[in-house]
């Protein structure tokens, strides 16, 4: 039995330290805002016990941990014929790059950057009655937890500068690859990055994802084929551009947002959230990735 206590302790006595934390995503300006010195870190294990340190109980801004979320949501309703509509190969870019969605014809990538997490948002508005109540509700029925919201004051403020994402999104309509408007495609998409949650909530909510397709109430959300599609996709494009210095030096399925939060998995074993809002060059949390890194190191748990 791993001392996942003792781990924890001696990765958050080491990094908490830190004086370069990375720098926090201001282009959203309600992130800006948010306290660099924050770090936190929960892990919940398929025996049973979690474990937690730091920050872990504050709420922040999922961001594009949310892709994934919705993505198992699409997954569920239309199966295979998503991915005549979004390819499933790491883009080599970083996550709002719109040079490989003209070159490919408005077909993105994967569904875990910002183009192709739109198409999966269109897949959405198209097949949920309401489709920001019915997100909502699947997020809380995963962690249990109806406490589980929006910030609307994140969403407003990305509606208000996300300028790369209306460009996306407008150029995913002039290939055809977005059926509904462009606006209510977007609204629907900014919510579900503004998604807040704290680190233990993040970690229950992704358990299915470790626990072959059941959360921790044992309730069966995807089947095991598209449980080992989705973790593929994390492990091979979770982190943009750093997705393989991720697999190389962690070794765990995995998905960051800009926020500042990363949650991390190994299949029948546990999931670990880390928050931490400075962030890389490449837009992934630095303590939180060095963190990461330093958990599979002393644990010697990972995919590999």
């Amino acid at each position: 039995m791993q001392d996942f206590k003792a781990i924890l302790a001696a990765i958050h006595a080491e990094l908490n330290s830190e004086v370069d934390r990375g720098i926090v995503a201001s282009y959203i300006p309600e992130l800006a805002t948010v306290d660099s010195n924050k770090f936190g870190i929960h892990v919940a294990t398929m025996e049973g016990p979690s474990y937690c340190i730091g920050d872990w109980n504050q709420p922040f801004s999922i961001q594009s941990v949310s892709k994934v979320l919705t993505l198992s949501i699409a997954m569920g309703l239309v199966g295979e014929s998503l991915w005549k509509r979004v390819d499933v190969e790491p883009s080599g870019n970083p996550f709002n790059h719109l040079s490989l969605l003209e070159l490919e014809s408005g077909i993105p990538r994967n569904p875990l950057i910002n183009s192709g997490a739109i198409v999966v948002a269109d897949v959405l508005v198209s097949e949920l009655k309401n489709p920001k109540e019915d997100l909502l509700a699947y997020v809380r029925d995963l962690a249990n937890d109806q406490s589980i919201r929006f910030n609307e004051e994140v969403a407003q403020s990305e509606i208000r500068t996300g300028f790369k994402n209306f460009a996306a999104a407008n150029l995913l309509k002039s290939f055809g690859n977005l059926n509904n408007d462009v606006d209510e495609v977007l609204d629907f998409y900014f919510h579900q990055c503004s998604l807040e949650m704290n680190c233990a909530q993040l970690s229950k909510t992704f358990y299915f994802l470790a626990n072959r397709g059941k959360c921790s109430r044992g309730k069966t959300y995807l089947n095991e084929s598209q449980i080992k599609r989705i973790n593929a996709l994390m492990l091979s494009c979770g982190f943009y551009d750093e997705a393989g210095e991720f697999g190389f030096k962690v070794g765990l399925p995995g998905k960051s947002g800009v926020g500042g939060g990363i949650v991390a998995l190994l299949p029948n074993h546990f999931v670990i959230s880390t928050w931490s809002p400075g962030l890389n060059i490449k837009g992934n949390s630095k303590l939180g990735m060095e963190a990461l890194e330093r958990f599979t190191t002393k644990s010697k748990l990972s995919i590999f």
